[in-house]
């Protein structure tokens, strides 16, 4: 990405010459860290950092991140050579406004240098670990909650080998620290996953019970030192462009090259189980609380399965991004009958939440015309999302005797996006860790859509079993595939009752 010709660098250095409003509330280098992150993405830059940083600024104390980047090292590149500096601008149809955050205490790319990472994990001043590195990287069954090991992560349990896996390094990092007997540690899941923190440590024990090489009595000290508190996060942060960019440029007069954009709402719920302490993160916003599950469900069925429902009926009908996908005539009435008559009755929401208050709220975030969300990039992974935003509903729905119909119509949108072509024909990508067995399945059903079904149901891994076994749930995703693959997405939502 070329910076702009003649135009100075974010950086320690020109913080003097930043509008008073956009500089950071911590300097970096001034705050000791004590929270490793891994996964260097715009979320965590755009959500937990701005938490942490703000946390520090009104409660004090050594919680600085090192963020580490699992992948990529551009963003390591940028940020090191900006002093871990970067902005967020928070945009909405009024304006934008962006500012420039100091959370930062440092960045590493795990690839270059594992074992620097396991040293960070065992450094006893590290007290929380957090992470945002997508469904697809804990490598669980979605459905079962069950480690699945690629070739990565099975050399990582063998042991030998630096860690290339984030399981294999949260599994070293936990070795060393208990090994040096370097103090308890909590570890955060911030990734739409059900009941993430459960999850995280399903994760983290069953690699500790694999691992072949570890010290005798892990298990034991993991389950003594290690937390797994429960999270439920919410902002919306699209991909960063040339135009995010642009945008920092002309807001902050430097470049940065670690921009990030997001809407203006944040939402943060964390239950409170940190044995080594935490930052103020309540002085920030943040709700702390015992159980975040009704949050997380909350989020997950009515903000992240809304939002993959107009990311795959967007797509099919050429919309660009998730505002213009919620422009398609009678797309808002169907949206609202999904929150109303399936989301709302599959679970008991947060003491005081509406689910249909919420869910406007969430259409009135998607609406956000400052926010170019693309609906191919929500519509990325749905293996993996599909059953904790939408098949879980489903599931719960039918267990209580209610129909799930528009429930049925996400899947059915879902498995017509994945054969491959928009309602004008153009192709659409199927980015997904489970596109190979998907398309055979798709391959193998595709003369008619309940056969489509019937294949793709098959799919154990994507599939509860007892969605797969109802033939009502059968009967609607197919009613559903056949209409939107005859008739297309914006006359199959008009003809919707």
């Amino acid at each position: 990405m070329a910076v702009t010709v003649g135009a100075s660098r974010l950086g320690l250095g020109v913080l003097r010459r930043l509008p008073a409003e956009a500089r950071p509330l911590v300097r970096p280098g001034t705050v000791p860290a004590g929270v490793v992150h891994l996964g260097l993405g715009a979320f965590h830059r755009a959500h937990q950092a701005v938490y942490t940083e703000a946390a520090i600024g009104a409660a004090g104390g050594d919680w600085g991140i090192v963020a580490v980047a699992p992948r990529s090292t551009t963003l390591v590149e940028a940020l090191a050579a900006q002093d871990n500096l970067f902005s967020v601008s928070a945009l909405s149809a009024a304006g934008s406004a962006t500012r420039v955050v100091g959370a930062l205490s440092g960045v590493r790319h795990a690839p270059s240098d594992p074992d620097a990472v396991v040293a960070l994990l065992a450094d006893p001043a590290v007290r929380v670990v957090t992470l945002t590195v997508t469904e697809k990287a804990y490598q669980l069954d979605p459905v079962t909650g069950l480690l699945c090991p690629d070739s990565a992560l099975a050399a990582d349990l063998a042991g030998g080998g630096p860690p290339a896996t984030v399981p294999g390094l949260l599994l070293r990092g936990l070795a060393a620290r208990a090994a040096t007997d370097a103090g308890p540690v909590a570890l955060v899941s911030c990734d739409n996953l059900p009941a993430n923190g459960r999850r995280l440590r399903g994760l983290v024990d069953q690699a500790v019970g694999r691992a072949t090489g570890v010290p005798a009595g892990l298990a034991d000290w993991v389950a003594a030192n290690v937390t797994c508190p429960g999270t439920m996060v919410d902002r919306i942060v699209p991909a960063s462009t040339p135009e995010t960019i642009e945008a920092a440029r002309r807001a902050l007069g430097v470049t940065d090259l670690a921009a990030v954009a997001a809407e203006p709402y944040a939402q943060w719920v964390i239950e409170d189980d940190f044995p080594g302490g935490r930052p103020g993160w309540e002085h920030a916003g943040a709700v702390l609380t015992g159980d975040a599950g009704p949050w997380e469900r909350l989020k997950l069925r009515t903000l992240n399965g809304v939002h993959s429902a107009v990311a795959y009926l967007g797509a099919l009908a050429g919309r660009e991004t998730i505002a213009d996908a919620l422009e398609i005539p009678h797309m808002t009435d169907v949206l609202r009958r999904l929150i109303a008559e399936d989301v709302a009755h599959s679970f008991t929401p947060p003491d005081g939440v509406r689910v249909v208050d919420y869910g406007e709220q969430v259409l009135a975030r998607f609406g956000n015309p400052a926010i170019r969300h693309r609906t191919l990039q929500v519509a990325t992974d749905g293996s993996q999302k599909l059953p904790q935003r939408v098949l879980h509903t489903i599931a719960d729905l039918r267990a209580a005797g209610r129909s799930a119909r528009w429930g049925a119509l996400v899947v059915a949108a879902w498995l017509r996006f994945a054969l491959g072509y928009a309602d004008d024909g153009r192709p659409l990508p199927l980015q997904d860790p489970l596109a190979g067995p998907i398309r055979a399945a798709l391959d193998a059903g595709a003369q008619t859509p309940a056969g489509a079904v019937d294949a793709v149901f098959a799919l154990r891994e994507i599939v509860p079993a007892e969605v797969a076994a109802d033939d009502e749930v059968r009967v609607e995703v197919t009613a559903w595939l056949t209409a939107l693959t005859r008739h297309g997405v914006e006359a199959t939502l008009a003809g919707a009752r």
